[in-house]
């Protein structure tokens, strides 16, 4: 008698909406019933990830950005968002200087009209000395959907500031050479030091270095990328690049996900983070070997997919006196696998 009433309910609610299958959604009771499928995790970028969802996401249909400008205020940048059915999103511009990977101009645009052509204002105060910048535009809607970046819309322009001419009317200022990368700070060893030393690259099979987006230095909301993702499988193995000791395991749901940070005696700190749920290899206060398994590379956390966040820090990890570098060069030395992109 049951089953007869859940075929009759069934029936009912298909003749109801006007079609000849048997709607996709979970019927109590009904037997045959099927449940819809779950919804996408919201779409957005953390730590540099690129989330891969179905529906609608702002793109950035214009960024006006002069190649070159002389010292001192930022120049005028032009923007436009668009976003199908959508009325506003909410921006964010940061300028990042390339020599350093920090961000020496933010601007929070808040909530923002699409469809039309917006002007950056800049902080009062605001200056650029000499060098180049990278301009920045990040974006998400009332959804959370995150800007989508393509090759002719990244949301992403170069600017060369150059130093004033020394007096009116003399010779016109030249463009500057491309900024070197930093010199490696002193007692640090460099990537080559460290490759001779036996250096272990951090994760054990195929792999890439992602985009843009997944680089150390990339705009985020409020703040840059602190470190270098790197893309792989789920499940493939993170490994200890150097020997030292694991300082702790943890768990950051809004983030990191389960995150591994290894401490070592030659001036580095490393942060694993995204590691695959019941994964970890190593406890805190552990003894590490260059090439010991740590965990397995996941997407815990507030990750779209599967990839490994790695931080290097000299100074300590996330202390006062610690500040984060560049992993790429670093993992580049390490990397004899060929698959890196």
């Amino acid at each position: 008698m049951r089953l007869a009433r859940g075929a009759a309910l069934a029936a009912l609610i298909t003749s109801a909406l006007g079609c000849g299958a048997t709607p996709a959604l979970a019927l109590a009771g009904v037997p045959g019933g099927t449940q819809a499928p779950s919804s996408p995790k919201a779409g957005g970028i953390e730590f540099g990830v690129p989330a891969s969802v179905a529906r609608v996401r702002p793109i950035i249909s214009i960024l006006s950005v002069p190649t070159s400008a002389t010292a001192g205020r930022p120049p005028k940048v032009t923007l436009r968002l668009d976003e199908r059915g959508v009325g506003t999103v909410y921006v964010q511009v940061t300028v990042t200087n390339l020599a350093t990977h920090r961000a020496a101009v933010a601007v929070n645009m808040g909530w923002s009209h699409t469809g039309r052509t917006l002007t950056v204002r800049w902080p009062a105060g605001a200056s650029l000395p000499a060098g180049s910048y990278q301009v920045g535009v990040a974006a998400h809607d009332h959804q959370g959907g995150t800007l989508l970046r393509r090759a002719r819309s990244s949301g992403e322009a170069t600017l060369a500031v150059r130093a004033p001419a020394n007096a009116p009317g003399g010779p016109p200022p030249t463009t500057p050479a491309p900024v070197p990368a930093p010199a490696p700070e002193a007692g640090v060893p460099t990537p080559a030091e460290t490759a001779a030393a036996g250096a272990v690259f951090p994760v054990a099979g195929a792999h890439s270095f992602g985009n843009a987006e997944n680089r150390f230095g990339a705009p985020r909301g409020g703040h840059i990328h602190q470190g270098q993702d790197v893309l792989a499988a789920e499940g493939t193995p993170e490994l200890a690049p150097m020997a030292g000791t694991i300082e702790s395991t943890s768990y950051q749901a809004g983030g990191a996900g389960y995150y591994i940070v290894e401490h070592t005696s030659v001036g580095f700190d490393f942060m694993f983070a995204h590691c695959e749920a019941g994964s970890f290899a190593v406890s805190a206060t552990q003894a590490v070997t260059a090439g010991q398994a740590l965990c397995a590379l996941g997407q815990t956390g507030d990750a779209t997919a599967p990839h490994l966040h790695f931080e290097m820090w000299v100074g300590g990890w996330q202390a006062a006196a610690g500040h984060p570098i560049d992993p790429l060069s670093y993992l580049e030395a390490w990397d004899h696998t060929g698959t890196a992109g």
